[in-house]
């Protein structure tokens, strides 16, 4: 099945080389030259990966962040940056984004990212399970193979990229991980060291799994050296 990635800038040029080079690759392609654009194309074409610039007309790539995930949308979104918009370009991964990359960048390497994305949020191939394997702790259960995951029985809404990080931390509970191999293991390919992007990650995780993120009981932080993802005794 092909992918469809939808393409999101104000700049022809950019446009045209992502569309060239997706196409190469054997992706389906569409476009949007500014925010509001996008947010149409994504309702009309059910894009499986959206390329968003941050600074885009009528719309910025925050603003279209945040409505795509206030609608529950899962898309996953890889947020093209340029350089010195490096505050906005966190923001970008705390209202949801996936992933970034900064201008410029090359066409090899922008394949390379949408390839690694949509296998790690489309197939989930890579997620290390058990064939209907359930994971629990306390009153958290996760379905790797349904992609589901429930607190008290309650649904919960994640990003791939936030469900495959749950995964990882209680596939490997009660053990100290370090952020570079939450990055390696969840992101799988060379980041340039940026862990940030594990802690705005885990805030979001926090935010959606912790009764009290300031005193959490499954993620603890291990100060000076990453995470903790602690068992729970079933109630």
């Amino acid at each position: 099945m092909v992918s469809k990635i939808l393409i999101v800038d104000d700049e022809q040029p950019i446009r045209t080389l992502l569309d060239y080079n997706l196409k190469q690759s054997n992706f389906e392609t569409v476009m949007a030259a500014d925010g509001e654009e996008a947010v149409r194309k994504v309702e009309t074409e059910k894009p499986d990966l959206i390329l968003l610039d941050l600074m885009l007309p009528k719309m910025d790539g925050i603003e279209v962040c945040k409505v795509l995930r206030q609608r529950k949308s899962n898309i996953p979104i890889i947020m093209l940056t340029a350089k010195g918009e490096e505050p906005d370009k966190v923001l970008g991964l705390e209202i949801g984004a996936d992933d970034y990359m900064t201008k410029p960048f090359s066409p090899r390497e922008v394949i390379a990212r949408v390839k690694a994305v949509l296998r790690r949020s489309g197939d989930r191939s890579d997620i290390e399970t058990d064939g209907d394997e359930i994971l629990a702790s306390g009153s958290l259960t996760v379905h790797p193979e349904q992609y589901e995951a429930y607190l008290d029985g309650k649904a919960l809404e994640f990003t791939p990229k936030e469900f495959e990080l749950l995964v990882y931390f209680i596939q490997h509970k009660n053990r100290v991980l370090t952020r570079d191999q939450l990055l390696s293991a969840v992101w799988n390919y060379d980041f340039a060291g940026d862990t940030r992007i594990v802690d705005v990650h885990v805030s979001h995780l926090r935010e959606k799994i912790e009764e009290n993120t300031r005193k959490p009981l499954f993620i603890k932080t291990v100060r000076g050296i990453g995470y903790k993802f602690e068992e729970q005794k079933t109630q």
